[in-house]
């Protein structure tokens, strides 16, 4: 197949998607007379472009908080207070994780005082955060698969390694709070996630109200993987008391002005 035909076959795909809301492989690979395997690398690269987000057997439009989010190139007053409100938590000499997100990366400006710090992360953009404080911080890799659509490292690899280490705490993000199971995500790589919450012991999670109540089918930690959800002063009281049902400690963090 040439490269124009790839091309071609690609953008007929997003029409599909467009029109029809879903695309399946197996229907995909009988329209164009092709394998599945192909298919599916047709998905991934359209993907890692920004332009789907793959499903079990397809894949759907990617949602548009998350074209918003990515076209957004300041963090957010929300985000910088939730990010402050994380770094209180830490005490010198304390060994972290701060996994892969917007959120968990405008934590690391506010670590620059904090002494005698290890922290662990699966992500390249927060390890060179982290490798340009002036306080020195003994970094950690995770190493592993590259994954392009989380920019981060996942798979096996970086569960073994994570496996090796214990630490006092996880901040780690979330797409989408489900007030009955947990945090969700639209990325189907939830097993380190889950790795780092088992080997750290405290687990909290920073993340923007907005986000509390969207309707995202993929776990990642359910609640009573959760010790800690730091969010902003927007969450309501009534939110706040269901959260709390479920054993675990909300922190409401002051916007900045």
């Amino acid at each position: 197949m040439s490269k124009r035909n790839t091309q071609q076959r690609r953008h007929v795909i997003l029409s599909h998607l467009a029109e029809q809301g879903e695309v399946s492989v197996d229907q995909l690979a009988i329209q164009f007379q092709t394998s599945e395997v192909t298919i599916r690398k047709d998905l991934a690269a359209l993907e890692n472009s920004g332009l789907l987000l793959r499903r079990y057997g397809g894949a759907v439009p990617l949602p548009q908080e998350i074209i918003q989010a990515e076209n957004s190139e300041q963090v957010s007053k929300r985000k910088l207070s939730i990010a402050r409100e994380a770094a209180r938590h830490v005490k010198d000499h304390n060994r972290i994780i701060i996994d892969s997100g917007r959120t968990t990366a405008a934590i690391v400006p506010e670590l620059s005082q904090k002494r005698g710090l290890v922290v662990m992360t699966n992500s390249l953009s927060i390890a060179n955060q982290i490798h340009e404080l002036e306080n020195e911080p003994t970094l950690l890799m995770t190493g592993g698969t590259w994954d392009a659509r989380s920019e981060s490292f996942q798979g096996k690899v970086a569960e073994r390694v994570l496996r090796s280490y214990d630490f006092d705490q996880l901040f780690i993000g979330a797409d989408g709070i489900d007030l009955q199971r947990g945090t969700t995500t639209f990325n189907e790589l939830i097993g380190l996630s889950q790795v780092m919450s088992g080997v750290a012991r405290e687990v909290i999670v920073v993340v923007e109200s907005e986000k509390i109540g969207r309707k995202i089918p993929n776990l990642e930690l359910p609640w009573d993987a959760v010790d800690t959800l730091i969010t902003d002063a927007d969450i309501s009281t009534a939110v706040q008391q269901q959260i709390k049902a479920h054993n675990v400690n909300v922190i409401c963090a002051q916007t900045l002005d």
